[in-house]
C-alpha cells in the first residue's frame, strides 16, 4: 500500500476512509498488515535523543572564562609554578563537577509519551479478532474499542455505540467527550472530532469498531512528541548574562595581559618568564574562579526554599528566571480549576437551588430563591443517583470518582441532599438501561419502586428531555433557566421520570421517548480553586499578567476567567481564530487577550513564542500531554505533580506538588529573592577580582613587587567566594519584593549603580593594599611577610564590605545589621579560622608563601576594615536614591 498524506479524516465518510485504505469489516489479511508494518514502521514514537554524560561532563569546560583559566594554569605549570597551576586547574575540576551534578536528569519527555500507547490492543485481521502488540498496529486495521481501552493509534469510528472517551490529555476538557461515526467538518478543533479516537485517550463508556487512521509519529500524541522535540531548550535571563559578562572579562584579561606582558618586557626589563608569570597573576585575579559556583549554591538554596512551598525545580536556572516572569499563560482544568465536577445548582418547577461545597467531597448545603419543598428536590437527586454507573471512593479523606466525573458529582449532590446512594441503590433495584449514546442523547434505566412499581429515570441533554415530556410544560421558563445556567460556564442536564407497571421488563426507546414527568435539571461547573484566586490578584499586584489558554468551551473559559478576576474585562478568542492568523497580527492579540478557548497545542505553542517575542519572560502551566511542547518552549515550564501527565513533568522546568496554581506566586516570590541575593553576591565579589586586578596593573605600571602571588589571589577567590559569599544567598526577602514590576528579559544583571559600586569598592581596596603593604615593609616584614599583611587585610575589608552590602536599601549601622545572621556569624568564624591558618600553620606556609605576622600589625588591619565600613556607609547614604 502506497503511504497515505495526513488528511482531515473526520471529515470523510466511513466508506471513503475504508476505501482509502484498502480495508473493510473484515480488517486486512495477515500478508498485508506484514507489509504494511514495513511500509510505516512499528506504531511507537522515536526514542528520546540523550546526551552522553561524558559529553555532558566536557561540556561544562566550553566557557571562555574557563578556557583562560585553564591556559593560565599551563602557563604556570610551564614556568615551574606546579602548586599554583595544579590549585587553578582543581578549581575548574570543581566547578566542572557542580555543573555536571546539577545538569544530570537527561530530558525524559518522549519516553514519558511513548508510555501513552497501549501495550496491547483487539485488532480484526482474516476475519476473526486478535489481540495483538500494539506496537505492530498498521494504518487500515480495524480495531476494537470499548470502556477502559487506552486508544493504540488514531482511529476513524466506523460504529459507535454509547462510545465517550476522556481526552484531558490533548484538549484539557474535564468531561469525556462524546464520540460516533458521522463526519464533521474537516476545520474542527481537536475537541469536536467526533469519529475520530486519539491515540492514547481512554474509553470510558460504550464500545466501538474503527479504522486506524495514524499510527506511531503521524498521530496526534506523535505530532506533540515531534513538537517538543522541535523546541530548543532556553537559556536563561542570568545564563545570558553571566556567559556575556564571562566573555567581556575574558576579552578584557587577554588584553590587558598582552599590555601588560609588552609594557613589562619593554619598558620594565623585565625577563620574559617573570613577565608571563605576572600575567598569569593577572587572570587568576581577574577571573571569579569561585563566582559560578556560588551562583549556584544560591539557585539550589533557592530549590530548597520552593520544594518547602510545594515547588519542586527540575532545572536550577529556572528558579531566577521565575524572578522575571511577567507572564504566566496556564491550563485551565486542573490548574485553575479543581477537575472536579460539582453540581452548582439545581432547577425544579418550584425554583432554583444553589448547592455549595466542591469536588466529590459529599459536604454542602442547598440555598434555594424559593422554599422549594424536600420531596421536589429529593425526586431530582434520586434521578440523578440512580440514572447513573459513578461510585465515590473515599482515600486518607480525599474523594475521588470512579466513572464519568458529571456522574460522580450528581452522586456527591444526592448525598449532599440526605440520600444515601448505596441504601438507595439497595431501595430502587436497577432491571435494565438504556446507556447514553450521542444519537439519542439520554440514558434511561428501570427500577423497582419500594411500593411495589416500577418507575424509569431518565437523564440527558435538556432540549432532548423537554421534548419526551408530557404535560403542561412551560418551555420558554425552562430553556431560560437553562440559557441562564450555560451562560455562566455550567454543562446542564435535565431529569425525567415515568411511572410503569411491574409487567414492563425491558427498556425499549418507545417506552422512554413519551410520557415522562419533566423533575428538574442541574448546573455543573468545575469550579476555579479558591487559592487560584487569591494567586491571580498577587499576580496582577506583582504585575504579572495572567492568561488562561483552554481547550474547553467559549462560555465556560469566560465564566472561569471572570470568577478568577484574570482581567477587569476579560477578553475571549477562540482558537480557530488563530489559524491563519499572521505572527505579528498575533504578537499584538496576546498583549490584549486573556482568555484563549478551543486551544490546540499548536496554538498554545505559538501564543508562547509570541509572548516571548515581545519581550516577556513566560512561565507556562499545564498538566496534560496538549500542554508538554507549550510547556517546555516556556522560559519557565510549571507541571501539576499530582494530576499532571509525565510528559508534562519531563517537559518542565518545575512541578508543583499540590497542584496548586498559588504556589507558583511562592515561587516567584523565591525566585525574586534568588535574583536580590545573587545580585548581592556578585556586587560583593567582583571588588575583590577587581581590586586584584588593579593591584597587579599599577604594581607593573609602577615598577613594584606584586603586593600578591596568584595562588593567593586564588586563595582569597575562592575561600573569601565561596565561604563568605555563599552567606548571602541565605538572606531573606526584602519587604517589597513583591510590590516591584518584573525586570525586562534583558535588564543588565550589573545595573549602573552597582557597576558604580563594584569601581568604588574596588579603588577603596587597592588603597587599602598598598597602604598595607608599604606599612608592612616599613615594619621591617620581608616580601612574604608583607604579601601575608595584604592578604589578611583583603579579608578583614571583605568582612566589614560583607555587612554593608547585606542591606543596599538601607544601612548597615543597626542592631539587625550588626548581628548579622547565623549563616553570616558561623561563616566569618571559618574565614578567621582559615587565615589563621594560612598565616601561622608551617605547611600553609609553604603552600602560600607566607609568614608570621605580629598581633599590633593585625589591630591596624582590623582598622583598615573599620575605615572602609564607614566609608561605605556614607557613600550608601549618598547613592540610595540611585539604586534601580
Amino acid at each position: 500500500m502506497k503511504m497515505i498524506e495526513q488528511e482531515a479524516w473526520h471529515a470523510r465518510t466511513a466508506e471513503e476512509v475504508c476505501a482509502a485504505f484498502e480495508t473493510g469489516m473484515d480488517g486486512l489479511d495477515s500478508g498485508e498488515a506484514a507489509r504494511r508494518l514495513d511500509d510505516f514502521g512499528p506504531n511507537a514514537l522515536p526514542a528520546a535523543r540523550r546526551t552522553h554524560p561524558v559529553l555532558r561532563f566536557l561540556a561544562q569546560f566550553n566557557n571562555t572564562l574557563i578556557y583562560f583559566l585553564l591556559a593560565a594554569a599551563i602557563a604556570a605549570m610551564a614556568l615551574g609554578h606546579v602548586i599554583d597551576g595544579a590549585v587553578i586547574i582543581i578549581v575548574v575540576l570543581i566547578n566542572a563537577i557542580v555543573g555536571f551534578i546539577q545538569e544530570g536528569k537527561a530530558e525524559r519527555a518522549l519516553e514519558a509519551i511513548r508510555d501513552m500507547i497501549a501495550p496491547h490492543t483487539t485488532v480484526v485481521r482474516d476475519g476473526e479478532r486478535h489481540t495483538v502488540d500494539a506496537r505492530l498496529l498498521v494504518p487500515g486495521d480495524i480495531v476494537a474499542l470499548e470502556a477502559g481501552d487506552k486508544a493504540p493509534a488514531d482511529i476513524r469510528l466506523l460504529r459507535a455505540r454509547g462510545l465517550s472517551a476522556d481526552e484531558a490529555i490533548l484538549t484539557g476538557e474535564s468531561v469525556p467527550a462524546e464520540k460516533n461515526e458521522k463526519p464533521v467538518a474537516a476545520n474542527a478543533a481537536l475537541g469536536d472530532r467526533a469519529p475520530i479516537i486519539h491515540s492514547g485517550t481512554v474509553i470510558t463508556t460504550g464500545q466501538g469498531l474503527g479504522v486506524a487512521v495514524a499510527t506511531g509519529n503521524r498521530t496526534e500524541i506523535g505530532r506533540i512528541a515531534g513538537m517538543i522535540g522541535d523546541v530548543q531548550t532556553l537559556t536563561t535571563p542570568l545564563l545570558r548574562q553571566i556567559n556575556a559578562f564571562g566573555t567581556r572579562f575574558t576579552w578584557f584579561a587577554i588584553g590587558a595581559a598582552a599590555l601588560l606582558f609588552a609594557f613589562a618586557v619593554l619598558a620594565r626589563n623585565y625577563e620574559w618568564l617573570d613577565a608571563l608569570m605576572v600575567v598569569v597573576a593577572l587572570a587568576v585575579g581577574v577571573v571569579p574562579e569561585g563566582l559560578p559556583a556560588v551562583i549556584t549554591i544560591t539557585l539550589a538554596i533557592g530549590v530548597r526554599r520552593m520544594a518547602a512551598r510545594n515547588a519542586v525545580v527540575r532545572r536550577l536556572p529556572a528558579v531566577e528566571t521565575l524572578g522575571a516572569t511577567s507572564v504566566i499563560c496556564s491550563d485551565k482544568t486542573g490548574t485553575l480549576t479543581r477537575n472536579e465536577m460539582t453540581v452548582r445548582r439545581l432547577v425544579t418547577a418550584l425554583g432554583v437551588t444553589g448547592v455549595s461545597g466542591s469536588g466529590y467531597a459529599p459536604e454542602g448545603r442547598f440555598d434555594g430563591e424559593t422554599s422549594a419543598a424536600d420531596v421536589d428536590r429529593d425526586g431530582l437527586l434520586r434521578a440523578g443517583l440512580l440514572c447513573n454507573d459513578a461510585r465515590l471512593v473515599e482515600n486518607e479523606g480525599q474523594w475521588s470518582v470512579l466513572g464519568d466525573p458529571m456522574e460522580g458529582a450528581l452522586v456527591a449532590v444526592a448525598a449532599k441532599g440526605g440520600l444515601h446512594p448505596e441504601a438507595e441503590r439497595q431501595a430502587w433495584t436497577r432491571r435494565d438501561e438504556i446507556p447514553f449514546d450521542a444519537q439519542h442523547r439520554f440514558m434511561a434505566t428501570l427500577h423497582d419502586e419500594p411500593g411495589g412499581e416500577r418507575r424509569i429515570f431518565v437523564k440527558g441533554a435538556p432540549e432532548r428531555v423537554l421534548s419526551m415530556c408530557s404535560g403542561p410544560i412551560d418551555h420558554d421558563w425552562w430553556r431560560e433557566r437553562v440559557d441562564t445556567a450555560a451562560a455562566q460556564g455550567e454543562r446542564v442536564l435535565a431529569f425525567a421520570t415515568k411511572t410503569v407497571g411491574t409487567d414492563v421488563e425491558r427498556l425499549e426507546f418507545g417506552t422512554v421517548e413519551s410520557g415522562l414527568t419533566l423533575l428538574g435539571v442541574a448546573g455543573f461547573v468545575d469550579p476555579p480553586r479558591d487559592e487560584a484566586i487569591a494567586a491571580v490578584a498577587e499576580c496582577r499586584r506583582a504585575g504579572i499578567a495572567v492568561k488562561m489558554i483552554t481547550g474547553d468551551h467559549y462560555g465556560t473559559a469566560v465564566a472561569i476567567a471572570r470568577q478568577l478576576a484574570i482581567a477587569d474585562d476579560p477578553q475571549v478568542l477562540e482558537g480557530g481564530a488563530l489559524d491563519g492568523m499572521p505572527d505579528d497580527e498575533l504578537r499584538r492579540t496576546v498583549e490584549r487577550v486573556a482568555v484563549f478557548a478551543r486551544a490546540t497545542p499548536e496554538h498554545k505553542l505559538r501564543i508562547v513564542r509570541a509572548l516571548q517575542a515581545n519581550g516577556h519572560i513566560v512561565a507556562m502551566t499545564g498538566d496534560g500531554v496538549n500542554d508538554a511542547p507549550a510547556v517546555k518552549q516556556a522560559d519557565v515550564g510549571v507541571a501539576m505533580g499530582r494530576k499532571g501527565t509525565e510528559a508534562a513533568k519531563e517537559a518542565a522546568q518545575m512541578v508543583l506538588l499540590d497542584d496548586n496554581f498559588a504556589s507558583i506566586v511562592a515561587a516567584v516570590h523565591e525566585g525574586r529573592t534568588v535574583y536580590d541575593n545573587i545580585r548581592k553576591v556578585i556586587g560583593w565579589t567582583l571588588p575583590s577580582n577587581g581590586g586584584e586586578v588593579l593591584c597587579v596593573i599599577i604594581a607593573i605600571l609602577l615598577g613594584l613587587n606584586l603586593p600578591m602571588t596568584p595562588v593567593q589571589i586564588l586563595w582569597i577567590n575562592m575561600v573569601l567566594t565561596v565561604t563568605l559569599g555563599l552567606v548571602l544567598a541565605f538572606e531573606p526577602s526584602e519587604p517589597d519584593v513583591m510590590q516591584r514590576p518584573p525586570r525586562p528579559r534583558e535588564a543588565p544583571i550589573l545595573s549602573r549603580f552597582l557597576v558604580w559600586r563594584i569601581i568604588f569598592v574596588s579603588f577603596l581596596f587597592v588603597i587599602g593594599v598598598f597602604i598595607i603593604f608599604e606599612y608592612g615593609r616599613s615594619r621591617g616584614y620581608d616580601i612574604e611577610g608583607a604579601r601575608t599583611l595584604v592578604v589578611n587585610t583583603v579579608v578583614v575589608m571583605e568582612i566589614f564590605y560583607l555587612f554593608n552590602v547585606r542591606y543596599l536599601h538601607r544601612t548597615s549601622f543597626s542592631l539587625i545589621g550588626a548581628m548579622g545572621t547565623p549563616a553570616v556569624l558561623s561563616a566569618i568564624a571559618i574565614v578567621i579560622a582559615a587565615q589563621l591558618l594560612f598565616t601561622y600553620a608551617p605547611f600553609m606556609q609553604d603552600l602560600f608563601g607566607t609568614a608570621p605576622i605580629a598581633f599590633i600589625d593585625g589591630l591596624v588591619i582590623i582598622l583598615i576594615g573599620v575605615i572602609t565600613m564607614v566609608i561605605l556607609e556614607v557613600e550608601k547614604a549618598l547613592s540610595r536614591r540611585a539604586m534601580p
